[in-house]
This record gives structure tokens, sequence and C-alpha cells, in this order.
């Protein structure tokens, strides 16, 4: 097996994290975590993944501080897998990935699931990017912007 390369001294907010969550597995494992799994079983059952892949991908979102383990609820000797803080983070990038692929990704009276607020209901309303002053933005109206006097690759 080929060893991936790391991009843990990147200056790029899109390369750095995916050392941590740059395998399908791994944003799968995630979804299905804000879905309310917690044991390694029930994220195995679900993602018909096999254990030694899924410990894996377990292991490396702990180290990265997006999950954590803690005692199982209901009290018996297992471990149980929850999102940090960290982790909680990648709803809105799930949200996103989401979104972009039922605009892109079915037929448009082809059936999905659907992301609704618990509340009323309602389906999720688009994520936009805005500026400052509260202006949609797109890939046109912004530019990345190289940190000022550095030698490091920041793409």
């Amino acid at each position: 097996m080929v060893k991936r390369v790391s991009h843990k001294d990147s200056m790029c907010g899109v390369a750095r994290p995916l050392d941590a969550i740059g395998d399908w597995w791994s944003l799968l494992i995630v979804r299905d975590a804000f879905d309310g799994l917690r044991r390694f079983g029930e994220f195995q059952k679900n993602l018909g993944l096999a254990k030694n892949v899924l410990a894996a991908r377990l292991r490396n979102l702990v180290a990265h501080g997006i999950m954590d383990t803690v005692p199982a609820s209901d009290g018996s000797p297992y471990q149980e897998y929850v999102l940090t803080e960290k982790g909680r983070g990648l709803f809105p990038l799930l949200v996103a990935l989401r979104q972009w692929g039922e605009d892109f990704f079915f037929e448009p009276d082809e059936a999905h699931v659907l992301l609704v607020d618990r509340k009323s209901g309602l389906p999720v309303r688009k994520l936009e990017l805005r500026s400052q002053d509260g202006r949609v933005l797109g890939p046109e109206d912004t530019v990345v912007r190289p940190p000022t006097s550095s030698t490091h690759a920041w793409r």
C-alpha cells in the first residue's frame, strides 16, 4: 500500500485537515456520529466496513481530536465514540457536501434523504458564503492570500 503524503505542515486550510478527514470512510463515520451512532458495532453495521479499516479510521479520528472515547452510556464495559467540539465543527462541511451532492448527483425527481430542521420539520436552507458586509460570495469574489514573508507552500 502506498503511504499517503501528510499535509500537516501545509499553510493551506483545505490541505491540512485532509490528514484527519481525507478519505470517504472518515466523513461517513462522522456523518453517522451526527446521526447518533456511538458504538463500534453500530458504525460497522451501518457502513458495512471491514473491522480493521473501521478501527484504523476511528483511531485516526480520535488521534486528531475529532472524536473521543468515553465509557459506554449503558454501564457496560465497552467504550463509545463521541464527537468532540472539533468534530462537531464538521457539521457545516457535511451539510455543504450533502447539499452539493443533492444538486449534482441526483436526478431532479430522484428520491433521497433530506436534512430538516428538527423543530419545524422544514428542509434546511442552502448554505451561503457571505462577505463581512453580508453580500453572497462566489468563487469569482474571493482570492486566497498567501501569508506575508513565507517560503512555505500555501496552496
